[in-house]
């Protein structure tokens, strides 16, 4: 029972990481980002990226 448990687990964040790539291949325009008293351009795959991977270890 706990290695279907676990190969459902895994299934699930393969499936959710492959959307997670799509989602932000898809996105590549370049957006600025402001925040106080700093500015940035950047392109949006990579800040979704990043923001992804801040969850991801954050969770």
């Amino acid at each position: 029972m706990l290695a279907l448990k676990t190969n459902s687990k895994l299934v699930l964040i393969l499936i959710l990481a492959s959307l997670a790539v799509v989602f932000v291949a898809q996105n590549t325009a370049v957006v600025e980002i402001a925040f106080l008293f700093w500015g940035i351009s950047m392109s949006s795959a990579i800040l979704i990226f990043f923001t992804l991977m801040l969850g991801f270890l954050l969770g």
